[in-house]
């Protein structure tokens, strides 16, 4: 397999920035392994590296839509303090899961009082512009098992 398609596993190598050129992630050491056409990935990361070979290097700037989505002011609520029980010390940016109509989600605490916890259940890059730089490693066919789960299991496409 040498260009990156539905069904292909992609390793590859990059460095995630905000519009400020601030690091915000970037594989280090590791490269991160994903099953392309299989929504690992945020779509517009995926939708670049499709048709790549080995060894292209670019840099693409993924709006949020395509990215972690707008910012949704609704998803930040105001949680009485007691729905915290067992937790003494809930501080600011410690993360939670809760469970919503859509299942389990994580928040992110914005801000303590004694009384309330405010939440944000928006994705921590949620409204950010996200620009990739990225170098791809390797393609392979993916594995029946890894076509099977959804996803990508490693170098060899065993689970670990």
């Amino acid at each position: 397999m040498s260009t990156i398609q539905n069904d292909s596993v992609v390793t590859f190598h990059y460095t995630l920035t905000n519009a400020a050129g601030d690091v915000l992630d970037k594989s280090e050491g590791e490269p991160l392994v994903y099953l392309h056409g299989a929504h690992n990935i945020v779509p517009g990361l995926e939708n670049e590296l499709a048709g790549k070979t080995i060894g292209d290097k670019f840099k693409v700037t993924v709006e949020p839509e395509l990215g972690y989505g707008d910012y949704q002011a609704e998803l930040v609520q105001e949680v009485p303090r007691n729905m915290f029980q067992g937790v003494d010390d809930i501080q600011v940016g410690m993360q939670f899961q809760a469970q919503t109509d859509d299942g389990v989600q994580v928040v992110t605490v914005k801000d303590v009082t004694p009384e309330l916890v405010i939440v944000d259940a928006n994705h921590p890059l949620a409204g950010q512009a996200l620009t990739f730089d990225v170098e791809v490693v390797g393609i392979r066919a993916a594995s029946a098992e890894e076509l099977e789960h959804g996803h990508a299991h490693g170098a060899g496409g065993h689970h670990h």
